[in-house]
């Protein structure tokens, strides 16, 4: 299929977040391998809740993700056209006034409920008299307005979930504008897909009976029903939804040194039968996406698996995947990138190798001795061991006792990369001065 068209629709009335995040990487990959375009569609119809913070924190993330879209729209700049399309459904009987309070609406539920039934709408507001909406009027009760479901079966083959089908009589008129006078999200949603063109929609499955009642209102503005692909929800480790993982936020990964490609790589295969491994550029991931491989059940998202995941990564990254490179040359950054679990720790290892430091000394006297035998000479990755097996020939020290006081001499670290891969980084000057106790 050509001119493949999704957008991505988040709300700034909190913190972007890991679902958020899985949610827009999907869309920007499935862009990617179709050749498409990206919408990038700001839901700020919540003027009270809705803050510019957010905002900055959606472009800022996505930004760093490497997620980029082709065009961009906000809803509070389109209510014009919303009110337009409202004007005409009322005027063709889909969109009705309802002056139900919302203590009425919930007796009508409690009710239905312990008689067994669905707790629908029951579309009293249809029967209204004029006498009935003077009264209420009079009573100085405002409208809400609902979409008036055509009693039928819906149905829709979705890319994650097969055939899926509802039965439109057991659902309810979906309520579009609140008694304020503001939008839900139902139907902006949906003449906004219309009038973008968007051609699939992938979200979370939270949406599935949204997107029943949205079919309708597609149909019924004479739009193409796009394609859709509803995702499992994300739980956490102990397989139930989490709050925190709910407001977990990129913001707080990326501070603990998260590589935003670990990221996109974990999420992309999280939940799928295949395995997660490391990507070190969305192109690649994107080649790999297949919505068949995308399993029913919701997948459990562990941070902390996902930082393990992110210093696998980092062991296998190339110089070039490496965004910031922190000014490390790419043979210092080959030679220590196997001993880091976030890459910016290659800056402790830098200035323990390039910059003074104070040398630990555990036992003076034996690295003395050790530093008396040091080949005053150009290092190489043999030098450590030649250099190890003369002191264990003449010291008789061997295992921890031979090895960590060398360690902390010269590197005033308990672990790190090797010393052999150390040695000729740091090199003789620096290394002969530390084992004897001097700043160097």
């Amino acid at each position: 299929m050509t001119n493949i068209k999704v957008r991505f629709a988040p709300s700034p009335t909190g913190w972007i977040h890991i679902g958020n995040v899985r949610t827009a990487l999907f869309n920007y990959l499935w862009t990617k391998k179709m050749e498409g375009t990206m919408l990038l569609r700001i839901d700020d119809t919540d003027v009270a809740r809705s803050k510019k913070e957010y905002e900055d924190g959606i472009y800022d993330a996505l930004k760093w993700l490497g997620i980029n879209w082709d065009e961009e729209a906000r809803q509070s700049a389109r209510v014009k056209r919303y009110d337009e399309v409202v004007e005409q459904l009322k005027k063709d009987g889909r969109i009705y006034a309802c002056y139900d309070t919302p203590e009425e609406l919930e007796f009508k539920r409690k009710r239905l409920m312990a008689k067994g039934l669905p707790p629908i709408y029951d579309r009293q507001a249809l029967k209204y008299t004029p006498d009935d909406i003077k009264k209420f009027e009079t009573e100085g009760r405002k409208p809400h307005y609902r979409f008036k479901l055509i009693d039928t079966d819906i149905v829709w083959e979705d890319e994650v979930r097969g055939t899926c089908k509802y039965d439109a009589t057991k659902l309810s008129d979906p309520i579009i504008i609140r008694e304020d006078g503001s939008y839900l999200y139902h139907l902006p949603s949906v003449i906004d897909d219309v009038d973008f063109q968007i051609t699939h929609i992938v979200r979370g499955e939270d949406h599935v009976t949204n997107t029943a009642a949205q079919i309708q209102m597609f149909e019924a503005l004479g739009g193409r029903v796009p394609t859709f692909a509803h995702l499992p929800l994300l739980t956490g480790k102990e397989g139930k939804l989490s709050k925190r993982l709910g407001s977990l936020g990129i913001r707080e990964l990326r501070e603990d040194g998260v590589e935003a490609m670990a990221i996109s790589s974990f999420l992309a295969k999280l939940g799928t039968s295949e395995d997660i491994r490391p990507f070190y550029s969305l192109e690649e991931l994107a080649e790999t996406l297949d919505f068949n491989k995308i399993g029913r059940s919701q997948p459990k998202f562990d941070d902390e698996e996902l930082k393990k995941f992110n210093a696998k990564l980092i062991h296998g990254m190339p110089y070039e995947a490496l965004k910031d490179n922190f000014g490390v040359s790419k043979e210092f950054w080959e030679k220590v990138k196997g001993n880091l679990v976030i890459a910016k720790d290659v800056l402790i290892w830098n200035n323990i190798c390039n910059k003074e430091i104070e040398p630990i000394m555990e036992d003076k006297d034996f690295t003395i001795v050790a530093s008396e035998m040091l080949p005053n000479a150009s290092f190489d990755e043999n030098t450590f061991g030649n250099w190890m097996n003369e002191i264990k020939e003449k010291t008789g020290r061997k295992g921890k006792e031979l090895f960590h006081p060398i360690r902390m001499a010269l590197t005033a670290e308990a672990n790190g990369p090797e010393l052999k891969t150390l040695l000729p980084l740091i090199g003789y000057d620096k290394a002969y001065k530390r084992l004897r106790g001097e700043k160097a």
